[in-house]
């Protein structure tokens, strides 16, 4: 098949490109690269059947020649992580409607197959888990830039079934949650990267609020499986899905774990939301989905533990750190200017 990326250079889009290419098939991808990284797909650039395209899926006319190309489409570009969220509301909301509705128009044309990526944070402030696909989302108010983010999901999710319901456009809808793994960066607030690089370098493990909040994370590896199960799946079709894991862990006892296989003494430390993010900000205290309809359908069981994803994390950040501290800093080494 031909898979066309959006977003394909970043964390989760690097690994499904490189799980097609591995399969056998031709793999386009674009990204602006405004929260992706050449790095992540720099390992896939020798492979014939890997095509790349720096740019935003604003470029209609770009995108319509991939979308035109590719068989099916995975649509993940997309503003990600709480504190870019917070610090960038406009950005947010415009890349992820816009973004959606223009991969959707031009998917019409040809009735070409769409996988839109969600994420758990449309439940809102829901606090009765586990969250099912049916049930009602409960937004914060408007003021309140973190639920920009949801309510501009939600729409995008609105929209990928209208096209299907209007205009038979066969589109499917993957609702992800906590998704960790190797090539995540914490630059956006992606909790396990963070306290992970903390604990290795000895600094203070931050954790925000006061640690009671639970989350539930999967492995990038599961997810991926996941999101070509219900790519290839007609009978998912005009539907949501939840992907993630039901092993409940609190932030504190995470940060606890990562300490514990990082053999690090960093000291845990509590930093309240209003320093950390904005005053009144407000976080969901429980995130843990219902997985029944995604494992009925395509027979999905997450695999990977919480300890093999936070060794897969703690691994590459070690590398990453070694990789660092071995590229030199030109600027130290630079003779001051005489007059």
């Amino acid at each position: 098949m031909k898979i066309l990326i959006t977003g394909g250079a970043g964390f989760i889009g690097s690994h499904l490109a490189e799980r097609y290419l591995e399969r056998g098939d031709e793999v386009y991808i674009i990204d602006d690269l405004s929260t992706g990284s050449m790095e992540n797909i720099a390992h896939l650039k020798g492979n014939h059947n890997f095509t790349y395209y720096l740019d935003t899926v604003l470029n209609q006319h770009l995108t319509a020649e991939l979308v035109d190309t590719c068989d099916v489409i995975f649509h993940l570009a997309a503003a990600v992580g709480v504190k870019l969220i917070v610090e960038s509301p406009v950005n947010t909301i415009e890349t992820n409607i816009r973004g959606t509705d223009i991969v959707l128009s031009l998917a019409a044309k040809k009735k070409k197959r769409v996988l839109v990526a969600s994420t758990s944070e449309v439940y809102g402030k829901r606090d009765q888990v586990p969250f099912r696909e049916s049930d009602d989302l409960v937004m914060g108010p408007t003021n309140k830039g973190r639920w920009s983010y949801a309510c501009s999901k939600a729409i995008d999710e609105f929209l990928a079934i209208a096209y299907w319901k209007e205009r038979l456009v066969p589109t499917v809808i993957a609702r992800l949650f906590n998704t960790v793994g190797p090539r995540q960066t914490g630059r956006y607030g992606m909790v396990i990267p963070n306290f992970v690089r903390q604990a290795i370098l000895g600094k203070e493990i931050t954790v925000y609020g006061d640690g009671s909040q639970t989350r539930c994370f999967t492995h990038v590896s599961d997810v991926v499986g996941a999101l070509m199960g219900l790519a290839e799946c007609y009978d998912a079709v005009g539907d949501v899905y939840n992907i993630g894991s039901t092993q409940e862990v609190t932030i504190l006892q995470l940060a606890e774990r990562i300490k514990a296989l990082t053999n690090s003494e960093s000291p845990i430390v509590f930093v309240p939301y209003e320093e950390a993010y904005e005053e009144g900000f407000e976080d969901m205290m429980r995130r843990v989905p219902d997985i029944t309809k995604i494992s009925n359908l395509i027979n999905y069981t997450p695999k990977c533990s919480l300890d093999e994803i936070l060794n897969s994390v703690i691994e590459y950040q070690r590398r990453k750190l070694a990789s660092e501290e071995m590229v030199p800093d030109f600027r130290r080494s630079l003779s001051p200017a005489t007059n």
